[in-house]
This record gives structure tokens, C-alpha cells and sequence, in this order.
């Protein structure tokens, strides 16, 4: 009842004044003086907090972080130990970040990640409220650039520079891998981009290791002498019928 006769007299200028106000107005017939107004506030509060009916702050999930990585090609292969140092985030009431904590963690990498992958620690990110679970780190991998090798999904590639007669003679050369060198056979007649495929010598994901693929690439001497230049005619000579431009410029 009290709070409604607030109610109803809000917008009344003269309700919560003092004495010399309310003999003017009948207002003060009804029993209200100038510390009616706050007291009958005051009174509600109180009950209601003796009562209990406030309500309990709610429970928030911390905040997800996220890092980025940098290994290298070879450490992607097997499962190894690193060091991270992130900064975790202090949050005030008001939802601004108020400090930064550093931390440093010590993580397993596994074997077999790829650039781009997610790896989740949970808990590792800012604090819960009010009881809530603290939120997750998330690691993301970053490959750094092979100076041989070119990264294709979870295959590889490598380009052989050739002598001219290498690709037109057939060879054998040793290639590296990211593990031990190998000796592959180059066919005769090779031509420059084609792609000799050596199988389980990529990535290794899963379980299941990708390809290498080997780019032929044909490089010609920096100068050459008279008997080369010889030997440069004779085989233009012998290779009249051969146009090299023959399919070229869509004809």
C-alpha cells in the first residue's frame, strides 16, 4: 500500500517536502513527513535482503585465447616438446581488460600436424566468474617456409635442376627428404615440370604418409666453348623435324 501511494504521487512536487509544504496540501492528513519518502525505501530494501530474495550472480565461462606456432617442416614429423609464453587477460566489472599475467606453458606437440591445425588445451585461457569454467587456449601451427621443400596437403615438392643432356639421356640423382637422401631414376626424354612421384615420402598424418613429387626443372650451362657450340650444332642438325613451338599460340 505505501508503495503505491509513492506510486501514485511520483510526479508530485510537493510530496517530499517538509513541514511548511505538507500543511499546505493533504498530504500531511495522511501521516507522511519529509523522511516518509526514504524511509519507506530504505524499509523495503532491507526486507528484502533479510529475506533473501536477491538474486545470485551468475556463473561465466572464462574467455578462449588463441596463439599461433611456428615449427619447422622436419619437427612436424615426430611428437616434441615446446615452450609457449602468452599474456592471460584481467578482466574488471565492467568488462575491460584491467591487467595482463604472463604465463608460460610446456606443450606437446604431436607428430603429424599440419599448418593451419587447432590444437586445444583447455582451461588454459582467462579465469571463470562466480564458479564458471575457465575458458581454452588454442594453438594454432604455423609451418615455416622449407627453402626445397613446397608444402601440397600432406604431399611435398622438390624441384631437380637437370643438365640439358641429363633430361634427354636419362640419369640417376640423389634427392634429400626430411629425413634420409634418396636415389631416384630419371627417365630419358624428361621435360621440363614433369613430375616424377616417389611414393611415402611426404607428410606423415594420421598415420598415413603423403607423396613426394619431384619437378624436373632443366638448367643450361652459365657460358660454353667452341667444341660445345660444336656439339649444340651437330644435335640441331640431327633434330631438323623437331618444332618445340609446334602446339604453341593454340594452333
Amino acid at each position: 500500500a505505501e508503495y503505491d501511494e509513492m506510486w501514485e504521487h511520483r510526479n508530485d512536487p510537493y510530496f517530499n517536502q517538509g513541514a511548511q509544504g505538507q500543511q499546505s496540501h493533504s498530504y500531511s492528513q495522511q501521516g507522511f513527513d519529509s523522511g516518509n519518502f526514504d524511509d519507506i525505501f530504505s524499509s523495503m530494501f532491507s526486507q528484502r535482503a533479510r529475506s533473501g530474495s536477491t538474486r545470485q550472480p551468475r556463473s561465466h565461462r572464462g574467455q578462449d585465447l588463441e596463439v599461433e606456432l611456428a615449427i619447422f617442416l622436419e619437427e612436424s614429423q615426430e611428437s616434441h616438446k615446446r615452450t609457449i609464453s602468452y599474456n592471460l587477460p584481467v578482466y574488471n566489472a565492467y568488462g575491460f581488460i584491467d591487467n595482463e599475467i604472463p604465463k608460460t606453458l610446456n606443450v606437446t606437440i604431436p607428430a603429424g600436424v599440419i599448418d593451419g591445425q587447432r590444437i586445444r588445451l583447455k582451461g588454459q585461457g582467462t579465469a571463470g566468474e562466480n564458479g564458471g569454467e575457465n575458458g581454452d587456449l588454442w594453438i594454432t601451427i604455423r609451418i615455416a617456409p622449407h627453402p626445397l621443400f613446397d608444402i601440397k596437403g600432406h604431399d611435398l615438392e622438390i624441384v631437380a635442376p637437370l643438365a640439358p643432356w641429363e633430361a634427354a639421356l636419362g640419369t640417376k640423382i640423389t634427392i634429400p627428404t626430411l629425413k634420409d637422401p634418396i636415389v631416384i631414376t630419371v627417365p630419358a626424354n624428361s621435360q621440363v615440370g614433369q613430375k616424377l612421384r616417389i611414393k611415402g615420402k611426404g607428410l606423415v598424418h594420421k598415420g598415413h604418409a603423403g607423396d613426394l613429387y619431384v619437378i624436373i626443372k632443366v638448367v643450361m650451362p652459365e657460358s660454353s666453348d667452341a667444341q660445345s657450340n660444336a656439339l649444340w650444332q651437330k644435335l640441331a642438325e640431327a633434330q631438323q623435324s623437331f618444332d618445340p613451338r609446334k602446339n604453341w599460340g593454340g594452333k
